[in-house]
């Protein structure tokens, strides 16, 4: 009699422990979790992680109007809509990231958002860099003697047999062409991802040879290496001209937003879709990976956000005329004709 209760008491051990399983297995194949359930599972350590999270999101929007307040006041109109729009970037990537946090199932939304904004951010930001100097005519009449130095990254940096190129209307208009288009085609991407996904076509997890995502994001990718090439050629050539206007910091937190925007959640996504991440009901294994880039941008957004404030908050003064002996402080990055 005792031996059968034993048995019976293992059997159903047993049975709880495969249902277990199951369940386990189900939810990490599962959709997204809708908000509510977010909110439902979510302890102590969870809320205050989530309300700090979304803290520093909010700050991160209210210190941007605020220093949109402040350009709209200080800096002269050819410049105003430029730096709103560079200085939006981590207050918007920020934004979006507690939104897709919030709401996981719209993740693949708030990041094409973020995405979208931040390729119309690279355009911007070689125009800054132009605008700064005095426009187009002021770049041309002072780097007319000047050539620019192509053999950069990310496209040719161990290309160094490069000509130098000389600087002309024309070479200004297909440097500002490379960026342009990266700020419209990647917009344009972005509506057939979403036409494809509303017909079950796309879908981030789908690495198939047959599936739109593998063929559209590597084609999205080449696009953005070939509109960071005309920025950073344009920065390498007026980063001695422009320094005393923190052209170099600016370049840097540039840089690491697109970093950490692009580069991070897409370690981060792949590692989740290859299982490196384990899944943590009511999160699928994809879900948790996202979630886990959403909360990092928070942060890492949340400080650029007031680095750059710092560097943007000056007196937009015209820069001085450079003088006729090139002398170390006003000089470009000169290149001597071969």
């Amino acid at each position: 009699m005792s031996l059968n209760c034993v048995c019976d008491n293992r059997a159903t051990g047993a049975s709880m422990n495969n249902d277990s399983n199951r369940t386990t297995a189900r939810s990490c194949r599962e959709s997204p979790p809708f908000a509510i359930d977010i909110i439902l599972h979510l302890d102590i350590f969870g809320i205050i992680l989530y309300s700090i999270l979304t803290f520093m999101a909010v700050v991160s929007m209210l210190v941007f109007i605020e220093e949109c307040i402040y350009i709209y006041r200080k800096v002269p109109s050819n410049k105003k809509s430029i730096i709103i729009w560079v200085n939006g970037a981590a207050p918007v990537i920020a934004t979006m990231s507690c939104l897709g946090m919030w709401i996981p199932r719209a993740t693949m939304f708030t990041d094409m958002t973020s995405a979208c904004y931040f390729a119309i951010v690279v355009f911007k930001f070689l125009i800054m860099m132009v605008e700064e100097v005095g426009g187009d005519q002021a770049f041309l009449n002072r780097a007319g003697r000047h050539k620019l130095k192509i053999s950069t990254g990310p496209c040719c940096c161990c290309c160094l047999c490069l000509p130098h190129v000389a600087i002309t209307r024309r070479s200004l208009f297909l440097l500002k062409l490379g960026s342009f288009q990266f700020a419209v085609l990647k917009i344009v991407f972005t509506i057939l991802s979403i036409v494809l996904w509303t017909n079950g076509t796309f879908d981030l997890s789908d690495l198939t040879i047959t599936g739109a995502a593998i063929w559209i994001n590597p084609f999205v990718g080449i696009l953005t290496i070939i509109a960071l090439w005309p920025v950073a050629i344009m920065f390498m050539h007026l980063r001695t001209v422009l320094r005393t206007l923190k052209i170099i910091p600016k370049y840097a937190m540039y840089q690491l937003v697109l970093i950490l925007s692009q580069l991070q959640t897409a370690i981060i996504n792949i590692l989740a879709l290859n299982g490196t991440i384990a899944c943590t009901p009511p999160f699928s294994a994809a879900a948790r990976g996202y979630m886990m880039s959403q909360q990092l941008l928070i942060l890492e957004m949340f400080i650029i956000t007031l680095v750059t404030r710092l560097l943007y908050r000056r007196q937009y003064d015209p820069l001085p005329e450079e003088e006729p002996d090139n002398n170390e402080n006003t000089k470009m990055a000169m290149l001597e004709s071969a």
